[in-house]
């Protein structure tokens, strides 16, 4: 019985003649029509489903990538300049200096604060993070899991302004925390990744806040309240896997990374699925099909420009006058179900994203006229008297290139905003030059330099007022003036 159930032609026979919905096509008699879809069946079918799941699952899969990607370079490998961090496990790289066009590592980085950075593994037990007392200037702490979706916040909103002990606590411990030090809420994931902003009032207001940087502090559970505060030297991060070598590579670090750093729970459902064409924690692509491998080549070279594409037009955002306003849930858009979101603004366009309420980016890559900006022309950002950005601690304009890095200048300016000295025009308003050469002497202080590529501006505002929030604020367009 079994022999004959083997053999399709019998089998498709029997089908046809007890009414199936396939049937074998007289003009090949081997190829088999669905009644239903109208179609003969590809022999390709298992290669393209592969493909078509493959692109969803390199979205959801994304951040894993990158940010192993990012973990090993920032770890592990010598940095090419004092712009770029580096730093072992679980130990801050502290910046010096503001962002500038030396940094190539894309993410977007801000010009108005000093960044804090740190890979922290929470696998073992809680890692605790101290800040001191810290009044009269705007800084944060955003905590985001391997997944890219913030899970808890440090700073001037989220904790106030007094000195503090906060504990990052990973998805499996249990425990008991000292005296002093409060939980956050869990991590997803047990590495995270650990965003401190610090503000720069000015150029000579550099040396307060590396003050304030050298009091940040990452300590583990286990050496807390000890004599010995050693910081940690563990830099045995694992590389990616080479693509050169592999045209599968990419898939093999996302399984990697995933395999050491599951995804949260809540992902089982989609979990299974991409384990059908060999994707996700425990999968082993070399046990996969050849048919399925070549769909998964494929996927991965769809995947990126869809990222990409996710990154530079910002998916999902709201559009008013040609600026783009991100989702209310940005920065936890996993948790929403928006892994575009998540894979291409949030991961790809900025490493991780604030929430609104913490800060808002609205962006744009077109003038009024919808044209591509381009440092071919010459552009005006006016805003009316009263206009300017609603903010409780700052705001600031800044443009990019396509790599979501900054543009270098002859002059070293990289932002525009409440700091820096912007004259009003006669009508009380501000209007903000953007072009590639100078506007004249008079017209220098309201100069944002930019390059001959196309760019992005992007405008920050950091604690935004209610009225921007609810939208009722809204950016003025961007006017070509040539």
């Amino acid at each position: 019985m079994r022999s004959w159930m083997r053999s399709a032609p019998v089998a498709l026979g029997l089908a046809v003649a007890m009414g199936s919905n396939l049937v074998l096509a007289d003009e090949a008699p081997r190829t088999v029509v669905s009644r239903v879809t109208g179609v003969a069946a590809d022999p390709k079918w298992e290669e393209e489903y592969a493909y078509s799941l493959g692109v969803q699952a390199y979205v959801f899969a994304f951040p894993w990538y990158y940010n192993q990607l990012l973990r090993w370079r920032w770890v592990t490998q010598p940095p090419p300049n004092d712009r770029t961090p580096s730093m072992p496990m679980s130990s801050f790289w502290h910046a010096q200096y503001l962002a500038d066009a030396s940094y190539r590592d894309g993410g977007s980085p801000n010009n108005d604060t000093l960044y804090s950075v740190a890979w922290v593994d929470v696998g073992r037990e809680p890692v605790i993070l101290s800040v001191p007392a810290i009044e009269n200037r705007y800084y944060s702490f955003c905590l985001t899991g391997y997944d890219a979706d913030n899970f808890a916040y440090v700073g001037t909103r989220a904790t106030g302004t007094r000195a503090g002990n906060y504990a990052i606590v990973g998805p499996n411990w249990k425990g008991t925390l000292p005296e002093g030090v409060r939980a956050l809420t869990t991590a997803p994931t047990r590495v995270v990744f650990v965003l401190g902003r610090t503000m720069v009032k000015g150029p000579g207001d550099l040396e307060a806040v590396h003050h304030l940087q050298s009091q940040y502090k990452l300590t583990p559970l286990s050496r807390w309240g000890k004599a010995d505060d050693t910081p940690s030297d563990e830099r045995n991060v694992w590389g990616p896997y080479a693509a050169k070598d592999d045209p599968l590579a990419d898939w093999k670090t996302i399984n990697r990374a995933m395999t050491e750093i599951p995804p949260p729970p809540g992902n089982e459902t989609l979990l299974e699925l991409f384990a059908r064409i060999g994707v996700g924690p425990g999968q082993d692509l070399g046990k996969a099909s050849e048919a399925t491998q070549r769909g998964l080549v494929r996927a991965l070279e769809t995947g990126k420009r869809v990222v990409t594409g996710a990154a530079t037009f910002q998916a999902g955002a709201r559009t008013v006058d040609g600026w783009r306003y991100p989702a209310d849930y940005l920065g936890r858009d996993g948790l929403h179900r928006d892994f575009l979101g998540r894979a291409g603004p949030v991961s790809l366009g900025g490493i991780a994203a604030n929430e609104p309420v913490e800060a808002m980016y609205p962006n744009t890559r077109v003038d009024s006229a919808g044209e591509p900006l381009s440092g071919a022309h010459r552009y005006r950002l006016h805003f009316a008297k009263g206009g300017l950005p609603p903010v409780s601690a700052f705001w600031s304009l800044m443009a990019y290139g396509a790599d979501f890095n900054l543009i270098a200048n002859q002059i070293d300016r990289y932002s525009l905003g409440d700091r820096s000295g912007l004259k009003s025009d006669a009508d009380g308003g501000v209007t903000i030059y953007i072009q590639k050469d100078p506007p004249g002497k008079e017209l220098e202080s309201n100069w944002l330099p930019v390059g001959d590529q196309d760019f992005t501006l992007v405008v920050r505002l950091y604690l935004p007022k209610p009225e921007a929030l609810s939208g009722q604020w809204h950016l003025p367009p961007v006017r070509r003036a040539d």
